[in-house]
């Protein structure tokens, strides 16, 4: 009962986590959109969940369809299997939503039923006297047709989204308004038709209320229901264009939300809930055999179908919807679907990798070479429909969606189809994965992988596309492991395991929420900056970052001299924040040159200038604390007293002078131009003397190679602080003239 208790407190933090991930699949298109607020997108994705839930047969295939036959193994052993899942799954998916990566619930529950398994019948396979094999206990095939799923979902999703996204997209324009009205009706009937195929087939087939007859009469006649069902939509909506002003692609859009909301309740759901109600269903198999040894009971009454109680499963559609008004993580998982497929520049948060170079260079010399052969005017009324519609600039750039609604509804409608093909069709593909790559396929086609942006958006689709593979392996072996944890340690095992899965979703939570508000930070520094406020906080800004510098440069120093790699660390680490949010301004100077007047132009020159001097100075104090922190880690020879003293001395010098930076920013008065320049010189001639200084204890043999080529690179990087120190105050001097109308 101890175990059932845990298996159920794991469910309800499965469902959590689970539907965090799987909330991309359903809220992409409408979030990405901006169909309608979040709020009223929430709470329609909320009833398709709820109606899912209801419409799920209630029934949870324990053995996944064959991974592992469950009439192989004892009730203690199948107890420890399902916690070892259960255990593995919250950590796993809670890792992604962490880091806001989707990935699939099913491949997970799979991976780790098989990795459990296996784990326990090699443990039962060496305590044998032989005659076992694993073949007795498990059935690999469905492992392979996971990864053939996942291949198919690539492809063919992606492929598939980007075709049709290309002749939609073609049919309508960006500026689709004009021609919705008469084009509307078509393109709304097939969206309808396929949703209503795809809610019967998916969503509604394993609803108890249906009869084996019905569902053997859809599966007969898809295609008359698809037929029929275009064209009674069509026509409905035709009348509807005609009557009323009804925006076909927002219902659409809404309509697909919930289609798909419903079908990740109807089929999804047992991923998180089936595996404790199995266990519960063992439980009583186990009670109902009074005097039953649980290290030798066989489990064969698992065998087959268990079925879950209705209550259970509204129960678990009531968490979900919960999950879905106040998980961040899910909106974060949403998000970075969201920034790969955005019509707009912006953040790039994945980098490129070599195989995105060789992908994008390869496409536009094969795009060239079609349009060389294609006569010119069809190529240029083909690009005059991908050309970006600008009837809403008035709107501030917060509130542009990231794409607009002819790709949601395609996203949408694609993703529909395919899946409910798959379904019919027996194909393992993967929600998540069909949804996610018709999306991307889709922003392909669109366009919205320019030359500015494609490198590093090829490379976040091929980073989310690993880490699915990474899922499978994770989930294996770490299934695979905790049933040894589990099987050897018992109780105090699994007591300790828990106490570390409750203090890994407290870490990630915390890490996620550090995060989260780090971004918002930055997002905010670049939204309050106004034409009245830009010289304040552009001050506020530099004088604060001037500090930071000087501080973990003296912090550097004592990091050397203690050989302290944890401070050393700890400085690099602060450094990088600082220069990512600086970077985060840089990258958003758009933004920031918007809101000026045509009249300032000249003020955001200088403070475009003032940016790149600080970044260069929190460059150099980065590539002093780099090579600094290595060299302490890598245990080389510590610098010699005189060195520390001479670095100390030259800290001192470089802490003078910015502190006459930051009084002067402060102050407003900028005349000490003179005063700063002899202390630059001072500095200056101070490192050609220090360098002097170290080339004689070479000659002397009183320092090695690694120990010099430090101390040479901090006193070169020391150099260029000074030098970009002078810089960045002309350059705020003349900036703050400008903005208040000064001449220099």
């Amino acid at each position: 009962m101890f175990f059932i208790i845990i298996l159920i407190l794991l469910a309800v933090s499965d469902l959590i986590v689970g539907v965090s991930n799987d909330a991309v699949n359903f809220l992409n298109a409408a979030i990405g959109s901006r169909v309608a607020s979040f709020r009223v997108i929430i709470i329609v994705a909320a009833i398709g969940i709820l109606v899912g839930a209801v419409f799920s047969s209630g029934m949870m295939e324990v053995a996944r369809k064959g991974i592992f036959n469950p009439g192989e193994f004892y009730f203690s052993e199948i107890m420890i299997i399902f916690l070892a899942v259960m255990v593995t799954d919250v950590l796993l998916l809670d890792a992604f939503n962490t880091i806001g990566l989707p990935t699939s619930t099913t491949v997970s529950i799979v991976f780790e039923l098989l990795g459990a398994a296996v784990g326990m019948a090699t443990i039962k396979l060496l305590q044998s006297d032989g005659g076992l094999t694993i073949g007795q206990f498990i059935n690999s095939s469905k492992a392979l047709a996971i990864i053939t799923g996942i291949l198919l979902s690539v492809g063919i999703a992606f492929t598939v989204g980007a075709l049709i996204q290309y002749f939609i997209r073609i049919a309508f324009s960006f500026n689709f308004k004009k021609r919705i009205k008469y084009l509307g009706a078509l393109w709304g009937g097939i969206a309808f038709a396929a949703m209503t195929y795809f809610m019967l087939i998916k969503g509604a087939k394993g609803a108890s209320f249906m009869s084996e007859e019905t569902k053997e009469w859809i599966s007969m006649n898809s295609g008359m229901i698809i037929l029929f069902s275009w064209i009674g939509w069509t026509a409905l909506l035709q009348l509807l264009i005609w009557l009323t002003r009804l925006n076909i692609l927002k219902v659409i859009v809404l309509v697909g939300t919930f289609a798909l909301a419903m079908a990740f309740a109807g089929n999804d759901l047992v991923n998180f809930i089936g595996v404790p109600i199995a266990g519960y269903n063992s439980y009583e198999i186990f009670m109902a055999n009074p005097g039953a040894d649980p290290g030798n009971f066989l489990m064969n009454g698992l065998a087959g179908k268990v079925p879950t109680p209705t209550l259970f499963l509204v129960i678990a559609g009531l968490i979900m919807v919960l999950t879905l008004f106040i998980s961040t993580k899910a909106r974060s998982v949403v998000q970075t679907s969201l920034d790969l497929g955005r019509q707009d520049e912006g953040d790039e948060r994945f980098k490129s990798t070599w195989i995105s170079k060789v992908l994008v260079r390869s496409s536009m010399n094969v795009s060239t070479n079609i349009k060389k052969v294609l006569p010119s005017g069809f190529v240029s009324v083909i690009e005059k429909q991908f050309e970006p519609y600008k009837g809403k600039e008035h709107l501030k750039k917060k509130d542009h969606p990231e794409f607009d609604l002819i790709r949601a509804s395609v996203i949408l409608t694609v993703s529909s189809i395919l899946i409910a093909l798959g379904t019919s069709l027996t194909l393992p593909l993967s929600t998540t994965y069909v949804t996610f790559m018709v999306a991307m396929g889709a922003s392909l086609s669109d366009k919205a992988w320019d030359r500015e942006s494609a490198v590093y958006r090829i490379s976040g689709v091929f980073a989310v596309i690993g880490g699915w593979f990474i899922t499978a392996l994770t989930a294996f072996t770490a299934a695979f492991i905790v049933v040894y944890l589990f099987y050897y340690t018992g109780i105090i095992g699994i007591a300790l395991m828990l106490v570390i899965v409750a203090y890994m979703i407290y870490r990630t939570y915390g890490i996620h929420k550090k995060v989260k508000r780090e971004k918002e930070e930055e997002a905010n520094e670049v939204d309050t900056i106004s034409e009245e406020n830009i010289a304040e906080k552009s001050t506020r800004t530099i004088v604060k970052n001037l500090k930071i510098i000087v501080s973990e440069y003296g912090r550097t120093i004592d990091g050397l001299e203690k050989e302290n790699v944890k401070e050393l660390r700890k400085a690099k680490k602060d450094i990088e924040k600082i220069t990512a949010k600086t970077k985060y301004m840089k990258d958003h100077i758009n933004v920031i040159v918007e809101k000026l007047r045509e009249d300032s132009m000249d003020t955001a020159y200088y403070f475009v200038q003032v940016l790149d001097y600080l970044r260069e100075m929190l460059h150099s104090i980065s590539f002093i604390l780099g090579p600094a922190l290595n060299h302490v880690d890598n245990n080389h020879k510590p610098l010699i007293k005189e060195q520390i003293d001479e670095l100390r001395q030259l800290h001192s010098s470089l802490a003078e002078m910015v502190n006459l930076i930051a009084n002067s920013m402060e102050s407003g008065d900028y005349s000490k131009q003179e005063d700063l320049q002899k202390m630059q010189k001072n500095i200056l001639e101070l490192i050609a003397t220090m360098n002097r200084n170290m080339i004689k204890r070479l000659k002397k043999a009183e320092v090695g190679t690694k120990n010099s080529m430090l101390f040479f690179n901090i006193l070169n990087e020391t150099k260029n602080l000074a030098l970009q120190a002078v810089n960045l105050y002309k350059s705020q001097r003349d900036f703050v003239n400008f903005k208040n109308g000064n001449s220099l």
